[in-house]
């Protein structure tokens, strides 16, 4: 595999795929991803979900070359028609949103995400719709709504005209379509309530959601996930609702249902100002920044004198 030139433009992409459930294909999808160029650097898989995270890096050029690798793989491997899991989803690889990372907009980002879905459209002949910033039609900003009534209801109203694919035909085939973007960083967290009941998660779920008047920048579902009650988060603005503010307020639903969080889980990567906000939070630490780290401290220095050399 060939390193990424991280010295130029690099962005991020958190492709999601519907297999969590067959090895051998998730293994497929992962190699197919790491074209030339592309740092993968993380990857997770869920049965209940049924659906695989994988988080890569890199230039522009060889993330989209790597991404459309896969892509195809999951198109090949995957049939929609069969597929059953917790996650909602529109397409064997379902959402495929582009981060900027470094010396790049979100608005590149999106010109990029344009780039793959009509490279998608055009050679694998699968319906692509575009979404958040890469969106063409505001309707189509909100991946809940683009996903609404998930791959089931597409094939049934693909043809109706609100339903036109941005690129590719309109018609579903055991691949379904794929959802491609451009987004700001977002942090994936889940927690698992001391329940079974998953009416306490969706309730929950609903209370924290901007969109039902919960607290800005979250997206959530409440889930049945190995018999025991999710709330789902996409936390998509950890500057609006830092980590720990959406953790107090779930802990607090929790309890008036007479519940606790019993863990949590990070999906893909996350922050590192993320992590430290929380920390300094529970830890009522004053004036906390990156540099009383003794790592950061250590890594400062020494650029600092690589510098002045």
């Amino acid at each position: 595999m060939t390193a990424p030139d991280l010295s130029n433009q690099i962005i991020e992409s958190v492709p999601n795929f519907s297999e969590g459930r067959r090895p051998e294909v998730i293994e497929a999808i992962v190699a197919a991803i790491q074209a030339p160029g592309v740092l993968l650097l993380d990857q997770s898989s869920d049965w209940d979900h049924n659906r695989s995270v994988v988080t890569v890096a890199g230039s522009p050029a060889a993330v989209l070359e790597g991404l459309f690798r896969a892509v195809t793989v999951a198109a090949e491997r995957i049939n929609l028609f069969e597929h059953r899991g917790q996650h909602p989803r529109l397409g064997a690889t379902d959402v495929v949103p582009l981060v900027p990372i470094r010396n790049i907009t979100l608005e590149e980002c999106a010109d990029l995400a344009a780039q793959l879905g009509e490279r998608i459209g055009r050679e694998l002949e699968l319906p692509v719709y575009l979404y958040e910033a890469a969106a063409r039609l505001p309707e189509r900003r909100n991946l809940a709504d683009v996903r609404k009534g998930e791959f089931e209801l597409l094939v049934q109203e693909i043809d109706q005209p609100a339903r036109k694919p941005d690129f590719g035909p309109a018609r579903v085939g055991p691949a379904g379509a794929v959802i491609a973007g451009a987004r700001q960083f977002l942090i994936a967290y889940n927690f698992y309530l001391h329940s079974a009941d998953v009416a306490i998660a969706k309730d929950i779920a609903k209370r924290i959601r901007f969109s039902s008047g919960g607290l800005p920048g979250v997206k959530a579902l409440g889930l049945l996930v190995e018999g025991q009650a999710q709330v789902s988060v996409n936390l998509v603005d950890h500057t609006q609702t830092p980590l720990h503010t959406l953790m107090d307020k779930i802990m607090e639903l929790a309890a008036q249902h007479g519940t606790t969080v019993e863990k949590t889980e990070l999906i893909g990567l996350i922050p590192e100002e993320a992590i430290l906000k929380a920390a300094a939070h529970y830890l009522r630490l004053c004036d906390f920044n990156r540099l009383r780290i003794i790592e950061n401290a250590i890594q400062a220095a020494g650029e600092k004198a690589q510098s002045e050399a």
